[in-house]
């Protein structure tokens, strides 16, 4: 039963945020950061910040990067008729304290291309702000919460064009050589614009994981999870984070995604990861992901 896996997945997130903050309340005061900007925490195991679900997958770290995304998805044949859709994104992330980022999650151009529907235009622009309330370097833990906004300044036809409010949370554990994070996100639709299909109420839920083979090589494993909480009634798919299409609340979209990072040159990581759905859906086919990020 699809309902069942997302309220155990769920169940899995909320230990998983609270364990690190019983986990926070038995660590010496006195071992808190005191850099400016706050990165990864132990910079002899390094950390690969999420590959796929890219507008969502938020974790926990205070870094200035530019990140560059491409991502090329096969739909399912129901009920486009199959084809496929191509993102072009550029994200910003900035450091404004050690504790407080400021985020440009979503931007870009998106291309559609199936036999019923054949557009591409701008995505919508998102930005927010993200505080990492727990920094704590000596036991390798993070913790975040965000807020953003999404505008409606994208192209109607290309599945964009609404106002949405989005919080977030997140948290992430190093362990050896063994990264791990998990974050959550809530949106809610404001009804300002028109989109094509409609805006639902959703949440979505982000696994990762990644080992650090050498200093220049690590593997990555992530879960995506996305779930419509209220019907629209205008639409019977999800767009996953495609697009909010109000979807189907009996429809989960859940995936899965292995990839890499390599990073050749200090302040560079190149990153590829290929995506696949875990369950039936009927949008969702297989995705290639490929993004780079420059830190500074």
């Amino acid at each position: 039963m699809k309902l069942p896996l997302i309220l155990r997945t769920g169940v899995l997130i909320a230990s998983l945020l609270a364990t690190s903050h019983l986990y926070a309340g038995d660590v010496d005061a006195s071992k808190e950061t005191t850099s400016k900007q706050v990165v990864p925490p132990d910079e002899t195991v390094p950390v690969v910040h999420p590959v796929s679900g890219p507008y969502f997958n938020e974790d926990s770290f205070i870094t200035t990067d530019i990140r560059l995304w491409y991502a090329h998805q096969t739909l399912t044949n129901s009920p486009l008729g199959g084809g496929h859709a191509t993102d072009l994104a550029l994200q910003l992330r900035v450091a404004i304290l050690k504790n407080l980022q400021f985020v440009a999650y979503k931007d870009g151009w998106l291309d559609i291309n199936t036999p019923g529907l054949k557009k591409n235009g701008w995505n919508n622009i998102a930005a927010g702000l993200k505080f990492a309330y727990l920094q704590n370097e000596a036991a390798r833990l993070n913790a975040a919460i965000g807020v953003g906004y999404e505008f409606a300044s994208g192209y109607k036809f290309s599945l964009q064009d609404y106002d949405e409010l989005r919080l977030w949370t997140s948290v992430n554990k190093g362990i050896g050589k063994l990264n791990l994070g998990a974050t959550f996100n809530y949106f809610a639709p404001l009804h300002n614009g028109s989109p094509l299909l409609g805006t639902a109420q959703r949440i979505s839920w982000h696994l990762h994981a990644d080992y650090a083979v050498c200093q220049w090589f690590s593997p990555v494993f992530e879960i995506n999870g996305y779930q419509v909480l209220a019907d629209n009634n205008k639409s019977p798919i999800s767009g996953a984070d495609i697009a909010n299409l109000g979807g189907n609340s009996g429809e989960p979209v859940i995936t899965a995604a292995v990839g890499a990072e390599f990073r050749p040159v200090k302040h560079l990581a190149v990153r590829g990861a290929w995506e696949m759905p875990l369950n039936d859906t009927k949008l969702f086919g297989n995705r290639v992901t490929c993004s780079a990020v420059i830190t500074f």
